[in-house]
This record gives C-alpha cells, structure tokens and sequence, in this order.
C-alpha cells in the first residue's frame, strides 16, 4: 500500500553511496538507456517515473505525476521524500548533485535508502541528467524549496534555497528537455506514457499517478485500490470469465513480499504477467517457476480428493491447468538478481520456493472455500486434457526431424533450392491463382511458395486439436518445420523470412490478420526473431501510351505525389497537360489501374513489383506491447460481437476505399 509515512529512519548523506563518475553517459546513450530513437526517448521518462515509484514502495509516496509541456520538455513530482540536500562526505558537494551528476550514486545500494527497489542500477538521474540540453531540479524538504539548473549535465550553479513551504509539504520534481544533439528527434508519445503511468498504479496498490499533455489540453489520472486485481480484471476485458471472483493472494515471506492475483477466462491461451520490485519479467524466472509448480499440484491435488481424476487417470498437466489463466504475479524483495541489465529474468532461487509455499497453502484454501469455482476450473482443465490428447497424433505429423528431412512436405508447397535457412524465404499466397503466378515468377534459389485456399482457420475460436486438423494451418506448420506447443523449437525454422502475400482489399486484410492470429497464438518467437513480413503489393498502375511502360504506385499518398511531379515536369517542358479531372491524363498517362488481387498481375508484374529484392516493399511485423497486441486479437477475432462493433463504430470515419 503506497501511504505517505513521517519518515523516522534516517535518510541523508550518509545513505547516498558514490560508485562511479557520469563521463561515458553521453558518449554512448545507448548502453545506458537502450538507444537514441523514440524508445530510449521515453526511457528518459521512465528513469524518473521510476525513482517516484521507488519511494511509493518505501512507503514515502503516494503519488506520482507528470507533464508533458508544450515546449518539448516534461516535468515528473513524486511527493516522496525529497532528494537529500545535505552535503555529501565523499564528493564535498551537495547529496542533490551527487545524485545527478554522478553515475551510480544513489539510495538504491546503501543501507538506509530504499529497501525494496526497482530502479537497481541507480543509473537514472545522472543518466536523465546527461542527456538533456537542460534540467531543473526542484527539492521540497524541511520547510524549503531547493533549486538548481544544469545544462547537458553541468550545473549552472550550486544548490539554492528559493523559497519556503510547509513541513508536511515535502518531494521532488525534475524538468529535463532532452538533448536532440544527441537523441534523435522524436515527440512524447502521450498513449506510451499514459500506459506506463496505468501499470505503475495497478503495481503499486494505492497510489495515484497522473499525466497531463499540455500540448493538447488532454489529462488523465489512474488510482486503483485493487493493485493487480484491478489489474488481472483490465487483461481479461472483452474475455468470458470463469467466475468473476479473482483469487488474491499477499504475504510476506522473508522479507519477500508476494502478491497474486488470478482468474480464468474461456480463452485457449494463457496470460500470466511476472514482475519483480514492479520491473516487468516477461521471461519470468523462479517466480513463475514456483508459481507454475504449486498450481499444478494444487489443482492435482483437488481433483483427486473429489473424485473429478479416477484413479487410473493420468494427472492433469501444467498446460491444462493454465489454459485460459489469467494471473498477475508480483514480488518485492530487497536484494533481487536478474539475468542479464535487462531485467528479463528473475534468478533469486529462494523466490520459487516461497512462491510456491505461498500459493499452495492459499489456492488450497480457496479451492475449499469455493468448490463451485473449483469444479468450473477443473472441468475446464479436464476439457484441455481431452483436448492435448485428441491433439497429440496430428502433433507427431508435424514434428520434424532436421531442418529439411523427416515428414513431408505439403503437396501445394513449391519450396526453394537453397539449403540455408538464413537466404531462403517462404510466401504464404492467398488463392491458388496468384499461388501460380508466384511460382512462376519467383526466384527458385530461394523463394519458396505456399498458396492458401480460402479463410485461415481463426485460431482465437480453436483449441489445439482443432486447429491441427486444419489443413491451412497444418501445411504452414509443416513447411516452417518449427512444431508446435510443446514440441516448438525455433532452431528449425527453415526460412528466415515468412512473407505474408495477400491481396489489397478487405478480403486480403482479413486473411492476413487470421495468419498473424496464428503466428502471434503459438508461433510468437517465430515474431519476435523478426522473421514475419507483410508484402505490400501495388495500389495502382499508372501506363504510358504504347503500353510498353508502367508505373508502380503502392499507396493514395504516393500516388498523388507521382502526379503531381510528373504534371509539374510536363508543364516545365511545355508539354500539353489536359485530360480534364482525370488528373492521370493530366499527368500524361492513358491509364489508371487499381489492383484489388494479386492475381490481375502476371508473373513477370508479381515478381518484379512484389517480390524483386531490389524493389519490392515490406513491412515487418513486431510486437512492442505483448499485452496490448493480445487485447487487439482478442477484441478483433474472439467471441464478443459487441467490442468488435464498438471498435468498427469507433475507427469508421477514418476508413479510405472501403471496398463495395
């Protein structure tokens, strides 16, 4: 619970520790903050957000706020402590300069400054401080308003007292405009810093963070009492909920607090969120892996003692027992180890053993409390089994021995010569005639081609077993050679460029998106590892008189652009330039072809406009938030009508060439 407390331990310059100086910070941004584009942009952001949070976990914060001002800057208050402003023994200069002018000074790595932290490294301040054109720091402590300014890391000045305030009134604000001499130019996203600012309330239950954009008016403020029980209740919107009671779970172990929030939806998939000192571990660690074991025995457990598994029944399996779970899993221990400076992975090996102790004495309990819940969740994993079972034949079809030899390959896929993974690329083409013109066209060294008939089958609506039957589905899974599900392994992905090659219409969007349903469902590495592309075949072709020479225009923007110079350059030569409203004939063209299906090109016209290396167009797929694309698929392609109707209703007015 983030409440604000008088603080009666001592927090002064003796809790500051100085490790190392700040020179590398500017040379090399991107070891500190992951780089110079948008992302390590917002990293800036995330740095002082963090240092707030920090004090809420202390006890010393309940709120955290942050504005984005209209001239580039952005200014972030936490009413925690405040910067200690004292002058610190090691540096001789004030604790507030140390902090922000030195690499790894900070209350983070002495004893007395923080117990429970995210923020490890203790980097950010100085690292924020480094990379901004200029900063202002102001401090509200002991009845004083401190105050100093720095430019690109320089103070411009010592730390002066400004003005007075009330005692109680005590934290700490930072101001910062970014250095563009070093970051590349980008603009606040004010949707990415909205939903930081949600996850940091749902992480830290009780308090209260706030964002205005005062380049646009626009203001919003998250406070939720639930902490991540609101938390589990926001990822399952638009989803069936087993039973709308979310088990919680919050004890502290060891000095290791644990918090768990779960419930079950009617989803094929599961959805569980690790976090550690509120740093998201989307690689999990001992946290999940003792999470995962005591669920499993529980439910185990449960199902013997009612008589729900015979005798002779094998157990449940963990699959079974997560499908359609929904959980939040959230630790706070004093002195976390995390594999790599990323934070992916949590390594403390004694978390999974209270992790574990934690959940099966409490699940246990409720399951008891609760049988009707418990039924309703057994019963849903007994569905799973039958499922895994009826699933596990069409599996071992799929399963491939090496990267080219061991079950055959679909009769429809006409596959590349080339042995090596990293210069082969497969298209998956929509319909069997722009299949054949494909085949016909492409470069058989290394382009292999899959046609797909009709409508991939919507994974979203499908378990497993249903799915493998699906001959679409199997054929994709067969010609990639990775498995599925348990027998997934990414190291016998035969093309390292998937290339999705569907039609420009509503038809073509549709396929795509089942196919990216899919990729996204049980093949998500195979997305992450940047192999997933979407083609992007031609809107239009412009054709000269004689016919003997084309222009290839992809979009309405390019379009216009193309006639526009070509207009501008006839006038410019004295050439005629009529045609009416025809603005193509203007432009001295006889023809103007919109292509709705890959199939109204040859194959000389498919190969050298789409499929050519040297010019074709893709866009590769990527997911930056994991948990934002699966509410989209949900929303998009699973059983509620009504919020794919809100969203349709919603986005309608900014459709273009809706096709009739």
């Amino acid at each position: 619970m983030a409440t604000k407390q008088n603080p009666e331990q001592k927090y002064g310059a003796q809790q500051i520790q100085v490790l190392e100086g700040l020179e590398p910070v500017r040379k090399r941004p991107g070891m500190y903050i992951g780089g110079t584009g948008s992302e390590g942009l917002h990293h800036l952001i995330w740095e002082i957000v963090d240092n707030g949070i920090d004090e809420a976990l202390a006890g010393y914060a309940n709120s955290v706020s942050v504005r984005l001002l209209e001239d580039g800057g952005v200014s972030v208050f936490d009413n925690g402590r405040g910067i200690p402003t004292d002058v610190h023994p090691k540096t001789g200069k004030s604790t507030v300069e140390t902090v922000l002018t030195v690499l790894h000074a900070g209350g983070k790595f002495g004893e007395g400054g923080y117990k429970v932290s995210g923020g490890l490294h203790g980097v950010g301040s100085s690292v924020v401080n480094a990379l901004s054109d200029k900063l202002i720091v102001s401090v509200y402590r002991e009845g004083k308003i401190f105050r100093q300014e720095y430019a690109k890391g320089v103070p411009q000045g010592a730390l002066k007292v400004v003005g007075k305030v009330d005692k109680s009134y005590t934290g700490t604000e930072i101001t910062f405009w970014p250095d563009f001499s070093v970051m590349e130019k980008n603009s606040w996203n004010y949707e990415a810093v909205l939903d930081r600012l949600r996850h940091a309330a749902y992480l830290t239950k009780g308090i209260k963070t706030s964002l205005t954009d005062e380049r646009t008016g626009l203001s919003y403020s998250f406070y939720f009492e639930g902490g991540i029980q609101s938390y589990v209740k926001h990822l399952n919107i638009g989803k069936e909920v087993v039973d709308d009671d979310v088990f919680y779970v919050d004890k502290t172990v060891h000095d290791v607090q644990i918090e768990i929030a779960m419930q079950y939806t009617d989803a094929y998939t599961e959805q569980i969120r690790t976090f550690a000192n509120n740093v998201f571990n989307p690689d999990g660690g001992t946290h999940l892996t003792g999470f995962r074991s005591a669920l499993t025995r529980v439910i185990n457990d449960y199902a013997r003692k009612q008589g729900l598994l015979k005798e002779k029944e094998e157990n449940l399996s963990g699959e079974d027992c997560r499908e359609g779970l929904t959980a939040v899993i959230l630790v706070k221990l004093p002195d976390p180890q995390f594999e790599g400076q990323t934070k992916n992975k949590l390594g403390n090996p004694e978390v999974r053993g209270f992790v574990e102790t934690v959940l099966s004495e409490n699940l246990n309990y409720y399951m008891e409390e609760h049988p009707a819940i418990a039924r309703k969740i057994i019963g849903k994993a007994l569905l799973s089994a039958r499922a895994r079972k009826a699933a596990r034949a069409a599996r071992e079809n799929i399963i491939r021995k090496g990267v080219l030899e061991g079950a055959s390959m679909p009769g429809k896929l006409a596959d590349c010569s080339s042995k090596d993974p990293s210069s082969s690329e497969l298209y998956l083409v929509e319909g069997d005639s722009a299949g054949g013109s494909a085949k016909t066209g492409r470069d058989s060294k290394t382009q292999a081609i899959l046609p797909l008939r009709g409508k991939v089958l919507n994974v979203e609506r499908a378990r497993l077993d249903k799915m493998l039957a699906n001959n679409e589905i199997l054929n994709i899974t067969k010609a990639l050679g990775v498995g599925i599900e348990d027998s997934f392994s990414l190291d016998g992905l035969r093309y390292h460029r998937i290339i999705i090659m569907t039609d420009a219409d509503v038809d073509g969007s549709h396929i795509s998106t089942l196919l990216l349903t899919f990729f996204f469902r049980y093949m998500k590495p195979v997305i992450d590892g940047g192999h997933i592309y979407l083609a992007k075949p031609p809107l239009f072709e412009l054709v000269k008189p004689g016919r003997k020479s084309s222009t290839f225009v992809y979009d309405e923007a390019e379009l216009e652009v193309v006639l526009d110079a070509e207009i501008e350059r006839r006038k410019k030569e004295g050439l005629k330039v009529e045609g009416g409203a025809e603005r193509y004939k203007q432009a001295g063209y006889i023809e103007q072809k919109r292509y709705k299906g890959l199939g109204e090109m040859d194959a000389e016209q498919l190969f050298e406009t789409t499929m050519n290396p040297e010019k074709r167009v893709l866009v590769q797929v990527k997911v930056d938030d994991a948990e934002k694309a699966d509410a989209i698929f949900n929303k998009l392609m699973g059983t509620e009508v009504e919020l794919r109707k809100n969203f349709i209703t919603a986005r309608a007015k900014f459709v273009k060439d809706l096709d009739i």
